[in-house]
C-alpha cells in the first residue's frame, strides 16, 4: 500500500472517529458513545492519530451525555427544554466542524469537554 493511501486512509478513520458519534440519531442514548468508541477500540493501535482523535471524540460524548443527564434533571425546574436543545445543536454542530478538521489533517480540540481518557 503506498504511503499516500495509508495516509488517506488514516484520516478516513480519523473523522469516521467524530462521525460515528451521530449514530446516536439511530440509536437514542447509546449512539452518541457507541460510535466512536467501537471505532476508536477497533482501529486505535492502526495509528497515534486515530488513537487521538478517537480520544477526543469520546471524551466530548462522555462530556456531552453528562451535561445531557445535568440538563434533564433541570427540566424538572423547566429551564432544562432549552439546555437539551442548545446541547443537542452544540454536539452536531461540533462533531461536523471536527470531522472537517480531520479531513484536512488537523486536531480538533472540542469546547466544553472534560479530558476523561487520556
Amino acid at each position: 500500500m503506498s504511503e499516500t493511501s495509508t495516509a488517506g486512509n488514516v484520516r478516513t478513520w480519523c473523522v469516521m472517529c467524530h462521525l460515528s458519534a451521530l449514530a446516536g440519531f439511530v440509536i437514542p442514548g447509546a449512539g452518541h458513545i457507541l460510535g466512536p468508541l467501537i471505532v476508536w477500540l477497533v482501529k486505535r493501535g492502526e495509528s497515534a492519530e486515530i488513537d487521538a482523535h478517537g480520544k477526543e471524540a469520546l471524551n466530548f460524548q462522555i462530556s456531552m451525555l453528562i451535561y445531557n443527564v445535568v440538563a434533564g434533571i433541570l427540566c424538572l425546574l423547566f429551564i432544562g427544554f432549552a439546555l437539551l436543545a442548545v446541547l443537542h445543536v452544540l454536539n452536531v454542530v461540533f462533531v461536523i466542524i471536527a470531522a472537517l478538521r480531520a479531513s484536512e489533517g488537523q486536531m480538533y480540540r472540542y469546547p466544553l469537554t472534560l479530558r476523561l481518557i487520556n
